[in-house]
């Protein structure tokens, strides 16, 4: 862990091992902390915060150090995408790609900051007087990330946080700790500040728990699963922390006749399959106009049979394991349900029989018919690679349709009728909505979700300010009594 500018393992020697999920091989040990390591680094955040320099300094300063941050993800991008595939089983490619954007996301925030923060004049209605809007860093954040884009999702938090001026704690998933440790070895090289950044590993309940409860942290901001939300909400009550919080969806992807049909077929895969399905925007829920169904099924299922399992290092492969085996028992509990609520298993639905995939969590890409949107594997997120096919007849038949969800992340439309996809787009209740494309994203546009997808943005200008107070500061240049009370 790295506390107060320096690498320290927890305080009571604890240490956890990193499986590779494609043959569950030993990769690594990391310490353990707990509640107390947890204090500790959050002790230094604030000490950093209150008596350093970070939040003070000239926002271009900062941004030299988060620019050299950038430079050195790119310089060690090979040993990162290695680390990352070895720790989440992913191919290398996807993991060449994830780096290209942390990359990206660093770079952006250490442009944009220099213009974005800064004092802004504005019109006084009272004489002799001037007001001001003044931009400051919110203060000590805790940062928690999840398993499946550990970098990636990190950069978002990172980026932003430290070009605003705080000062941090962030704790990665146990699961996949790797990157996020090499990545601050690199903000160390760079020049960050002692305490200003902190990297504490550990288990949910107890280093998470102290995160989000203690009273020196100011901003709690939390990507996982919406049950873990809801705690994190609750504990973060205790001194009114600001909250970010993205917390997962079941993402519609409708496709109306007209779409371009192989393009169409070829994207629902992506939209799924990519990571075994291991992502909050993966568009799980197919919702298909009535008059294609069956050949856009059958197209599907033809191309689902084809996709090659296997190691993230083999060039050859297409998809990898699932991340633990507590998960592929998660998403292999999911279909059984369906199966028992009545859906057909079009393809999949099962584990793979190659010998060669039976030391890893693999699960065979599912495609499952016959659904309704009263059903639990329509409505429950699965976090795997399972499509659920539905059916619709008119547009705003797939509108309510797409918004039949407690979630409201993102969604995917395909069309050919630019007016058609416009108003549909108008009536989803979803953070991002895509139009003939899926699973975008972009440093310059905000994510985040409606309804119990979450709270707040990430990425973009809304991204920053996630990280930043607004204090109007005003000034009477020509004081004098009031004498209202004589």
């Amino acid at each position: 862990m790295f506390i107060n500018g320096e690498w320290v393992e927890s305080k009571f020697g604890k240490f956890c091992e990193i499986i590779n999920p494609y043959n569950q091989e030993i990769i690594a040990m990391v310490s353990e902390g707990d509640e107390s390591d947890s204090k500790a680094a959050i002790t230094a955040a604030r000490k950093a915060f209150n008596r350093g320099d970070w939040s003070t300094m000239d926002v271009k300063e900062r941004c030299k150090v988060v620019h050299k941050i950038a430079n050195l993800i790119e310089r060690d991008r090979e040993e990162l995408a290695n680390l990352e595939s070895l720790d989440t089983g992913k191919t290398i490619e996807e993991s060449r790609g994830d780096m290209a954007d942390v990359t990206a996301v660093f770079r952006y925030y250490a442009e944009m900051a220099e213009t974005e923060i800064g004092d802004e004049t504005i019109n006084s209605p009272i004489s002799n007087s001037t007001s001001k809007i003044v931009r400051e860093p919110v203060g000590v954040c805790a940062q928690i990330t999840p398993w499946n884009y550990p970098l990636l999702q990190a950069s978002w938090k990172l980026a932003p946080a430290l070009v605003a001026g705080n000062t941090l704690v962030m704790k990665p998933s146990e699961v996949t700790p790797l990157t996020t440790i090499k990545v601050f070895e690199l903000m160390e090289e760079a020049g960050v500040k002692r305490g200003v950044a902190n990297l504490i590993l550990g288990p949910g309940n107890s280093v998470g728990a102290e995160l989000a409860s203690n009273e020196d942290v100011d901003l709690i901001s939390f990507t996982g699963g919406l049950a873990t939300g809801k705690k994190i909400m609750q504990s973060a009550s205790s001194n009114v922390k600001n909250l970010a919080l993205e917390l997962g969806g079941k993402n519609p992807n409708v496709v109306f006749a007209d779409a371009d049909f192989e393009t169409a077929v070829d994207q629902a895969m992506n939209a799924v399959f990519f990571h075994a399905g291991q992502v909050c925007s993966a568009g799980t829920r197919l919702i298909l106009e009535e008059s294609i169904h069956d050949e856009f099924v059958g197209a599907l299922v033809d191309r689902v049979k084809s996709i090659r399992l296997g190691n993230g290092f083999d060039k050859s492969t297409q998809m990898g394991p699932l991340i633990s085996e507590e998960h592929l028992n998660k998403v292999i509990n999911y279909v059984e349900k369906g199966k028992q609520e009545g859906v057909t298993v079009a393809v999949g639905g099962k584990l793979p029989d190659d010998p060669e995939l039976q030391n890893g969590f693999f699960y065979l890409p599912t495609v499952l018919t016959d659904c309704t949107t009263d059903m639990s594997v329509v409505q429950d997120e699965a976090f795997g690679p399972v499509i659920t096919v539905e059916k619709f007849t008119t547009e705003d038949q797939a509108v309510r349709l797409a918004n039949d969800s407690i979630y409201g992340l993102s969604g995917g439309l395909f069309t050919n009728d630019t007016a058609k996809a416009e108003r549909c787009a108008a009536k989803m209740r979803m953070g991002t909505v895509w139009i003939n494309d899926v699973n975008l994203y972009f440093p310059q546009a905000p994510w985040g979700g409606y309804k119990q997808s979450g709270i707040g943005r990430e990425l973009g200008k809304t991204g920053l300010e996630e990280y930043l107070e607004t204090k109007h500061i005003y000034h009477n240049l020509k004081p004098k009594p009031l004498n209202w009370f004589k």
